[in-house]
């Protein structure tokens, strides 16, 4: 039997829905009663999801989505999903360019959304919002040292947020993958992702859809005394 969530008459917004596991997230969300709507910057097509075209780097076109929502349009689930890997390569031989965008599309990005998302919130009366870091947040990994930064600030956002916004019955959490079957691991190419397989205790890639029931379990009911957490989702390869 598949499992199932009750988030019937609930609304989301996932950002990063176009493909991997956002868009894992926002199909199983839609398929458990949940009214989706997705930020991407890229064209996002998931079947019953509203979707528009939105650069969270950019305060002044989150501030326009949020602006396009009727007045009195909930959001009960926010899910910072947008990433951004960046080439694996050794910090000093890391272009600047990249690296802060690295850090503008998952650290900053997610912050300006969360910022914009809960007045929303707090107005409604409470609310869920699941962040992504990374295991790269919790242990610190060479070739991707600012994707590993960026991914500790989400961790440490998270933890810091959840103690602001607890007694507006906001829960703030955190989901930390390993490696993931997605493009953005596979485009780190076959030998990359070969060692990745190897260094797995389980001795595989994780799969977006099994990400996505974390957090659609973490945005029903059955998680209502979570905040500030950070789960791992590595098949066995997070140390702590």
């Amino acid at each position: 039997m598949p499992n199932t969530y009750d988030l019937a008459g609930k609304r989301a917004l996932v950002t990063g829905a176009a493909k991997g596991i956002g868009r894992a997230i926002a199909e199983l969300l839609r398929a458990n009663g949940c009214d989706v709507l997705i930020w991407d910057a890229n064209a996002a097509d998931v079947p019953g999801a509203t979707s528009m075209r939105v650069d969270i780097t950019q305060a002044d076109q989150v501030a326009q989505a949020v602006a396009s929502l009727p007045a009195d349009q909930r959001i009960d689930i926010l899910v910072n999903d947008a990433a951004y890997l960046g080439r694996t390569t050794s910090f000093m031989a890391h272009a600047a360019p990249d690296w802060r965008r690295i850090v503008e599309v998952n650290l900053v990005g997610t912050m300006q959304v969360t910022q914009a998302v809960l007045p929303i919130m707090v107005r409604q009366g409470g609310g869920r919002i699941v962040n992504f870091g990374s295991l790269a947040g919790k242990e610190g990994l060479a070739g991707i040292t600012a994707y590993s930064a960026a991914s500790a600030g989400i961790i440490a956002f998270t933890k810091a947020l959840s103690r602001e916004v607890a007694q507006h019955q906001i829960f703030v959490n955190c989901v930390a993958p390993g490696p993931i079957d997605t493009d953005m691991i596979r485009d780190l190419g076959p030998e990359a992702v070969a060692q990745m397989i190897k260094d797995s205790p389980v001795g595989r890639l994780g799969q977006a859809s099994e990400v996505a029931h974390l957090v659609a379990w973490l945005c029903s009911d059955a998680s209502r005394f979570n905040t500030g957490a950070v789960f791992d989702m590595s098949g066995g390869r997070a140390r702590y």
